[in-house]
């Protein structure tokens, strides 16, 4: 490379190399899918992924974009929430998060740097349409033509995801959110617009990210108790608390808007437009690895996922479910099960910890959970349990269940204890032994058959982590909040060589 020539690309490029100890000349005129030097050489074949795999890293809008009130953007139930005190561990918002609306260029660029080969992002519905509907906001969908441009030409693949829970606040106060089957319509709509604008360039898109995580959070939460004895209730986005019966309709509308959606990318976007969705599937573990031990972790697994992941590849609720929720069951027709069950080209599921340990059982169940010990490790979110095989039987489910044809896996990786050295960078060494560990596991399901076609590690960079705020890091990438400077971690130069040899490395 020409020094006199190095653009600010380059430059974003080189420094975030040495802040991980890259060498320097491996980025500098050399294809981004060649080895480091210290590697050089076939990686084992017993450790290597399918060819095309697809290496990507994903984010989401509200947590990393900012410009929370620009260009025309409308406001979310995100922007109400995090307003509201209280509401957020760190006292903290999104308002300016990554500044990643302004920043998108050295933030793709260090993404290249990584050599990642995909990025899963999500599209804020109100930046596009402010009120959730109406007349589009063309400035809001020029940033993401900008954004899907930019991926394009530094060789990273844009998945594109089309609602992370950044619901317009207008939609909220004019039907109540998800608890009205208009909200499903609308975004529906919304939906295929995007797909007409973008698919052109976008190939694959997601209709909607965690349905339980967004449904059960928002619409039902949690109290948890604070000094002096006071209880707050906390969950997420737009902070209701609704009885059982409510809550299943929410259910039923979430997984009925993505069936409307599937139909409206179908119908706008290009013939050869793929879309799926991306759901943290609970998933059950069995407890030895044998076949009735392993009847009884997909028996656990449909039923533990009735509510959205079975019935959406299924296109009907189990009797269980019904019967289990009775009166509260959800109201439903047969057409809105068969929209629901809209056929996909694959199936996306966030994977993190297993939900439970399951044995077999001789009652009307099939199986027995098993609670899960005290003493079980767990990564730094206290929620994080550790155990690399539910990445191994999270995707062995899905295909032995529903005979899925491909599938992603759209979120995984874990919050560390990340801190600047007094050399200026940052040795996650806990989050390498993770990512080694599960990715040991995932490459174990691809060698028996099962057809995964690509990792999404959550998250490219640091990020504003919901109810979180700013103090649960995730990201490959170091992000000083104060000063928006970007640090890779050794971390990131893992998931590097783990990407140019396509293997576990």
């Amino acid at each position: 490379m020409n020094k006199s020539k190095l653009t600010r690309p380059d430059l974003i490029t080189l420094t975030g190399a040495a802040a991980v100890g890259l060498p320097i000349a491996q980025l500098s005129g050399q294809s981004h899918a060649q080895a480091s030097p210290e590697l050089q050489g076939a990686a084992p074949a017993s450790r290597s992924f399918p060819k095309g795999f697809y290496w990507g890293v994903a984010t989401s809008a509200y947590q990393i974009e900012g410009a929370w009130n620009e260009d025309g953007k409308g406001q979310s139930i995100w922007d109400t929430y995090t307003h509201t005190p209280g509401t957020i561990k760190d006292g903290s918002n999104g308002d300016v998060a990554n500044d990643h609306y302004h920043r998108y260029k050295e933030d793709v660029s260090l993404m290249h740097s990584i050599a990642a080969k995909a990025y899963r992002f999500s599209i804020s519905w109100p930046r596009i349409f402010p009120t959730g509907s109406g007349q589009p906001n063309a400035k809001g969908l020029d940033f993401y033509n900008r954004l899907t441009d930019e991926l394009l030409s530094s060789g990273v693949e844009p998945f594109a995801t089309l609602y992370h829970w950044d619901l317009p606040q207008r939609v909220q106060d004019r039907y109540g959110g998800w608890q009205s089957k208009e909200t499903a319509k609308a975004f529906a709509d919304y939906a295929g617009y995007v797909a007409g604008q973008l698919g052109d360039r976008v190939k694959h898109f997601f209709t909607i990210n965690e349905f339980r995580s967004f449904v059960e959070g928002g619409y039902q939460g949690f109290d948890v108790q604070v000094g002096g004895g006071k209880k707050v209730h906390l969950g997420g986005a737009p902070g209701l608390q609704l009885s059982n019966g409510e809550l299943n309709q929410v259910k039923h509308h979430a997984v009925l808007g993505h069936g409307l959606a599937v139909q409206a990318i179908r119908a706008r976007g290009p013939a050869a437009t793929k879309v799926g969705f991306a759901e943290n599937m609970l998933t059950a573990v069995p407890v030895i690895e044998s076949p009735e031990y392993i009847k009884a972790a997909e028996r656990a697994t449909r039923e533990l996922n009735a509510d959205f992941t079975t019935v959406m590849l299924e296109g009907r609720y189990t009797d269980d479910y019904l019967k289990k929720n009775g009166k509260d069951a959800p109201k439903f027709t047969d057409d809105e099960l068969r929209t629901i069950a809209s056929p996909l080209d694959f199936v996306g599921i966030n994977v993190y910890k297993p939900n439970i340990y399951v044995m077999p059982s001789d009652g009307q169940a099939a199986y027995r959970s098993i609670p899960i010990n005290a003493s079980h490790p767990k990564m730094l979110s206290s929620w994080h349990v550790f155990d690399p095989e539910c990445i191994y039987w999270a995707p062995h489910h899905v295909q032995s269940l529903w005979s899925a044809k491909s599938i992603f896996i759209t979120e995984n990786g874990c919050s560390a204890s990340d801190v600047i050295a007094e050399d200026g960078k940052v040795y996650d060494s806990d989050r390498i032994m993770f990512l080694r560990a599960y990715l040991t596991q995932l490459q174990r399901a691809t060698a028996d058959g099962v057809p995964v076609h690509g990792y999404f590690l959550w998250s490219a960079q640091d990020n504003f982590e919901w109810i979180d705020g700013f103090g649960n890091r995730f990201g490959l990438v170091y992000v000083d909040f104060k000063t928006q400077k970007r640090t890779p971690k050794m971390s990131a130069s893992f998931f590097r060589e783990v990407v140019v040899h396509n293997a576990v490395v």
